[in-house]
């Protein structure tokens, strides 16, 4: 089969590779769509990683063949699949912390070399703890390939507004209307609550109105704080959504919230922050 096969910083090769084999316990997938994420973007670029590895975990496709022990899914049936499922056993579990759990972070999707995903290759093997455990996810009729890819992400977003405790008629700041930014949006209009929204890209302040911001503001906007002040009767919103690793962002989340609010990084924590 062929696979994007990362062979060291920067180095992405487009490979013939060993279809992976299956133990009974597995499931074989095709994949169909698999999406980019930021963090892929960051292991290629930085040296995070040995090599060879075969990376991507935003993962929809078909099942081409299962294990001899596997029940209630058979060739033919469209999938998502998740890369990880934590043990649900460990103190780590216990507190919601899925992804400090040893389970979830040794046992992974792969397409051959170091297990790191496999969503880049022809086919990528579903290990048994994933099978069992809830990692693969029909996908409804209605739902295409490319919608079910965003499920993990938005999983992820899902999990940032539960800690967030995003609810009815709060006012959330999303800093950034990238991918995730968006879907923040469009999820915290779902919960009930406001999204204001800012981005240093024109383009993405007018799609963050289009997909329900109640407002969207450049970044770069001297005023942004007054704005806020005015959509908020002055007292500031109630959480603050960073979405960019901008020492900037941070310094305009803590203008733009309201005494004994939040402030949530999604992005990774600016170096200039301290």
């Amino acid at each position: 089969m062929k696979a994007q096969v990362y062979r060291g910083v920067n180095q992405l090769r487009y490979e013939d590779v060993p279809v992976p084999e299956l133990d009974t316990d597995e499931v074989l997938v095709q994949v169909q769509v698999v999406g980019l994420c930021q963090s892929d973007i960051k292991k290629i670029l930085y040296p995070l990683y040995a090599p060879p590895r075969i990376f991507g975990h935003e993962t929809a496709g078909i099942i081409a063949a299962t294990g001899a022990d596997v029940n209630n899914w058979n060739v033919g049936d469209r999938v998502i699949v998740l890369h990880h499922i934590p043990c649900m056993h460990c103190a780590h579990c216990f507190n919601e912390n899925y992804s400090m759990c040893e389970v979830y972070k040794t046992i992974t999707t792969t397409a051959g070399f170091i297990p790191s995903g496999g969503g880049f290759a022809q086919y990528v093997k579903v290990p048994g703890h994933i099978v069992r455990n809830g990692g693969l996810m029909k996908i409804p009729e209605s739902i295409n390939f490319e919608q079910a890819s965003f499920v993990e992400p938005t999983n992820c977003c899902l999990k940032a507004l539960k800690k967030a405790q995003v609810g009815l008629g709060q006012t959330v700041l999303v800093t950034g209307a990238g991918p995730i930014g968006l879907m923040f949006i469009m999820l915290i209009r779902h919960l009930g609550g406001r999204a204001i929204a800012t981005d240093l890209i024109p383009s993405r302040v007018e799609k963050a109105l289009q997909l329900g911001a109640e407002a969207a503001f450049n970044a770069r906007d001297p005023d942004l704080s007054t704005h806020i002040a005015h959509l908020t009767n002055g007292m500031g919103v109630d959480i603050s959504l960073l979405a960019v690793p901008s020492e900037k962002a941070f310094f305009q989340a803590l203008d733009c919230t309201r005494k004994g609010g939040k402030i949530l990084f999604f992005a990774e924590f600016p170096d200039e922050v301290t």
